[in-house]
């Protein structure tokens, strides 16, 4: 009795599934997807596979908590470029690549026929009408405004002297203090609120105060990373959604809306101030120099022929332009810099021993810090290539995206279709063996040196950090020198050490932050 009830149970069950599968085709499909995940997670293969309808979106998704790593391997395996092809109805199709002399066509050779577009400027509409955003004679225009500025000597010493005022007087202050209570940090915290403070001085004139070891409440610099973090989920799925979100004001676009809200409020209110502060100090002493950003726009107001550029709304698209660009460097690459150091002691070792030869050479009376002027960092090779290797292993900005206006045939041989949207990537371009040598996976500022001991100067569109071609960053040397200031300071005063037990790695963004931040202790060094 008991072998009948057994042989007619196992002969039911299958049957029973059968019919709930039949009855619920959600949970079948729900349960492919799975397989489908499952398995492509596990395979050994590193080439994703184009499946029928889907495309290669399990490989996204199996592989979304290390994308950039993952692309990496992709772009070894496939000799430095693929074409990504999402589900059929959702557009999401790219041609990724690394190859230098495909960035060099795409962003030199042939750059007229890879502009920004409709669709970039749609996704990023926060941005308006700036430099990043435009094309043809409204970007040209826009260019040659910013590079008169940018390369005035007065505007140059006004950041540099911005910059060396706020590390001297808010950063190595905070860095002591948590040296005193000897407690864990998160430096990259401290470098956020540091570099928000020091670009509102840039681009406004004003500094907001946000360094302090109380870690006031920051809704300026959190609304650029709200607003940052939803353009970024905008990026990665169909612009029907996007759009049916943002009329709905849910999830991700309604943190959106209020972030760009708290924006707008901000540089309007510098906007307005700035206005009213010009007007009374050209009425009353006959007009004075300033050299921030927003003044020198003010005071020199571009011409189109149109009256826009001259406008709130203008100042506003550029001002944000520029908030963008001068922040995130200076917060993000002094982070990933100590994170590096601590991996490589010898590097490190070589690099206090540069500092303090420079230092020492100075023969001044001790002071509370040791702080170093443009001439002397200018002198410290090593420490150049020590910048320049975390910039090539961690670039600021992972990717850069194009789209193709006409049909076009890169240098390796891919077609690319009218339309198409090529990502350039530089966080892949600076992993690769063929590029950099089998070393390439290694922090070796020597990398950057000649024999003679001189700066190697490597082409833009190999060491892709400042972007290449005519949109390069106007302003890479003097970020540069800002970033040598702040590591060079911290390293010459305080011992950084690394909590061993976090999980360092960088985050899913349009700006290669540190997903977890890094947990440090800080000793204050003897002098």
């Amino acid at each position: 009795m008991a072998t009948v009830t057994t042989t007619t149970s196992s002969t039911t069950w299958p049957l029973s599934l059968l019919a709930c599968l039949q009855a619920y085709p959600e949970i079948l499909l729900s349960l492919s997807c799975f397989l489908l995940i499952f398995y492509y997670s596990h395979r050994k293969i590193i080439a994703p596979v184009n499946w029928p309808v889907i495309g290669m979106f399990p490989t996204a998704i199996s592989h979304f908590h290390h994308l950039h790593d993952h692309i990496v391997d992709i772009l070894r395996e496939t000799r430095w470029t693929f074409r990504f092809t999402g589900p059929w109805f959702l557009n999401m199709n790219y041609i990724f690549t690394c190859d230098p002399s495909n960035v060099n066509h795409i962003l030199s050779t042939n750059f007229t026929n890879y502009p920004k577009g409709e669709g970039f400027n749609e996704t990023f509409d926060l941005l308006g009408d700036g430099i990043f955003n435009s094309d043809g004679d409204s970007w040209r225009i826009q260019r040659k405004a910013a590079h008169i500025i940018i390369r005035d000597r007065a505007f140059r010493s006004f950041v540099i002297n911005a910059t060396k005022n706020k590390a001297e007087k808010g950063l190595l202050p905070a860095f002591e203090q948590f040296a005193i209570e000897n407690e864990v940090v998160d430096i990259h915290n401290l470098f956020m609120r540091f570099s928000l403070d020091v670009t509102c001085m840039m681009v406004f004139g004003v500094d907001p105060g946000y360094l302090s070891t109380t870690f006031p409440s920051v809704p300026f610099g959190k609304a650029l990373d709200e607003a940052w973090e939803a353009l970024v989920v905008r990026h990665a799925m169909p612009k029907t959604i996007w759009k049916a979100m943002k009329w709905l004001q849910i999830g991700h676009e309604k943190r959106l809306a209020s972030a760009w809200l708290e924006i707008d409020s901000f540089i309007a209110q510098q906007i307005s101030q700035r206005r009213r502060r010009t007007t009374t100090t050209t009425a009353n002493k006959g007009g004075e120099t300033s050299t921030d950003l927003l003044t020198c726009y003010i005071n020199n107001p571009v011409g189109d022929g149109t009256g826009f550029f001259g406008t709130d709304k203008f100042l506003r698209d550029t001002m944000l332009a520029m908030m963008i660009a001068g922040r995130d460097g200076l917060a993000v690459t002094p982070s990933w810099f100590f994170w590096l150091l601590s991996k490589n002691p010898n590097a490190k070792h070589k690099l206090e021993e540069e500092v303090l030869s420079v230092h020492k050479a100075k023969n001044e009376v001790l002071s509370s810090y040791v702080t170093f002027t443009p001439e002397e960092l200018s002198s410290m090779v090593y420490l150049h290539g020590a910048v320049c290797e975390t910039l090539r292993l961690y670039p600021v900005v992972p990717y850069e995206e194009k789209g193709a206006l006409e049909e076009d045939e890169l240098p390796s041989g891919e077609k690319v279709a009218a339309g198409s949207k090529v990502l350039l990537s530089v966080y892949a371009m600076g992993r690769m063996e063929s590029i950099w040598g089998k070393d390439c996976m290694d922090f070796r500022p020597e990398r950057w040196l000649t024999e003679s001991g001189k700066v190697r100067h490597v082409p833009a569109y190999k060491f892709m950090a400042f972007n290449c071609g005519p949109r390069i960053c106007l302003g890479r040397e003097i970020a540069l020198m800002q970033v040598k200031m702040v590591v060079a300071e911290v390293l010459s005063n305080f011992e950084v050490e690394v909590d061993e037990s976090q999980l360092v790695v960088p985050a899913n963004s349009v700006i290669l932050k540190m997903k977890h931040g890094l947990m440090v202790k800080i000793k204050k060094k003897k002098q």
